[in-house]
């Protein structure tokens, strides 16, 4: 049986290295040579990725792909996206070319505040309480001014502070709930730093305050800490065309399609078990982008999901219309996101990432995101209004199937020809696979 470990974050990589094969793997001279072979050769390179996060033994790949042709207001742009699962990247690019044709991507932001709480504890008198916040409040503004002063320079900063009751929830539960403009930052640091500075001085002032009893003076902060859920932080996506534009096979009109898209959107609408699977679809579009660029694509994912939320019932991100004989099809999604700091300053692929989108402000940015995430969607619903998901899936997952199989380039080569023209089901491969084999 295994024993805990003392002291594992002081031991070096390679003592961390051979405690856990030692103890946990069956090989481990093969787990030790698998972790050293994902090692960057470059000694530099290697230094920053260990000091990412902490415990470090080697580096996890995830394939790095370009969705190119895709117009955005008018500016062509070739997306990176990092991502493991097969036929995002391609059922983006052709998305993409699609709609190059007709118009490209409009994308428009609709707001940019991020939100911050610190929750705190109250017993006593609302009246006073509120009386004592409308007091403080010039003071919990000018006391974080430290932190606030070089994010007022470039137009940013705390945009408000409202005191919020909350004791209908939780007895004697109460928020100082705070909005911030981070411009080009996803501002996580400088929001949770306001938040802590409000904290501070929100307890002191309040041993203070003549009104309050002792009871009322001992007010006590539970947390202080930025919110993930943005849904004043959102930007806009479309696309559309006349219906007689809409062509997509000879099976079908250009009324049929655009009739079964819309049809196909409502039902993600009403019914949450198709919304969800709707939703990841989306956002295998959007995470490729955010991973690519550095960002947070667990905040993203929580506030897009709280947000399809919003109105009571989980739904569709993305709405589809047609009107005088118009198709219309859009998302509106919340992204707090940031070209500069974290990630996005030290991670060299994001760097070139960034290059590659033309070194984006972080609206710019959230508009790139969430027309990936719209084109994402797009090939998906017209896959299953169309072909059906699998033809165009498999085709993409088959080189994964043959590399399990363990077939070389020639078996590959044969294969992928036979199944241009054969329905690619994981048993067919494995069926004409051991054909040829045989």
């Amino acid at each position: 049986m295994n024993k805990p470990v003392e002291g594992f974050s002081k031991l070096t990589k390679d003592q961390k290295i051979d405690w856990l094969t030692a103890n946990y793997t069956q090989d481990p001279d093969n787990a030790k040579a698998l972790l050293h072979r994902y090692w960057n050769t470059d000694a530099k390179i290697q230094q920053l990725h260990d000091e990412f996060i902490e415990n470090t033994i080697t580096n996890y790949y995830l394939p790095f792909g370009i969705a190119p042709n895709f117009l955005i207001n008018e500016k062509l742009y070739a997306i990176p996206m990092a991502i493991e699962e097969s036929s995002v990247v391609a059922a983006a690019s052709k998305a993409a070319k699609f709609w190059l044709s007709r118009g490209g991507f409009k994308s428009t932001i609709l707001g940019t505040e991020k939100i911050g709480q610190v929750h705190f504890m109250y017993s006593g008198d609302t009246a006073k309480l509120k009386n004592f916040f409308e007091v403080v409040k010039p003071k919990l503004i000018s006391e974080a001014s430290s932190i606030t002063r070089n994010m007022e320079k470039r137009g940013g900063g705390i945009s408000h502070i409202e005191l919020r009751e909350q004791t209908q929830k939780m007895p004697n539960y109460y928020q100082l709930h705070c909005t911030f403009e981070t411009l080009d930052a996803m501002g996580a640091n400088f929001i949770n730093s306001c938040l802590e500075s409000f904290a501070k001085t929100f307890k002191k002032e309040a041993q203070i305050f003549a009104p309050f009893t002792e009871e009322e003076r001992n007010i006590e902060v539970v947390m202080s800490i930025l919110s993930n859920y943005v849904p004043n932080c959102v930007v806009k996506a479309e696309v559309s065309c006349s219906v007689d534009e809409f062509k997509v096979s000879e099976q079908m009109s250009s009324r049929q399609f655009a009739e079964k898209m819309v049809r196909a959107v409502n039902i993600a609408k009403i019914e949450p078990y198709r919304a969800v699977t709707h939703n990841k679809g989306i956002m295998n579009g959007v995470d490729a982008v955010v991973l690519a660029t550095g960002n947070d694509f667990r905040a993203i994912e929580a506030a897009a999901h709280a947000y399809a939320a919003k109105d009571g019932a989980y739904s569709s991100l993305t709405h589809a219309k047609i009107e005088d004989d118009t198709f219309y099809f859009w998302i509106e999604i919340p992204l707090a996101l940031g070209t500069v700091g974290g990630l996005t300053s030290l991670h060299p692929l994001v760097n070139l990432a960034m290059e590659i989108l033309g070194k984006p402000t972080s609206k710019e940015l959230m508009q790139i995101v969430a027309v990936a995430g719209l084109a994402q969607n797009f090939a998906a619903v017209r896959s299953l209004v169309t072909t059906g998901i699998q033809e165009g899936h498999m085709k993409m997952h088959l080189l994964n199937i043959l590399n399990q199989l363990g077939a070389n380039e020639a078996e590959k080569n044969t294969l992928i020809d036979h199944f241009k023209k054969n329905t690619a089901t994981h048993s067919a491969v494995v069926e004409a696979f051991q054909k040829l084999r045989e």
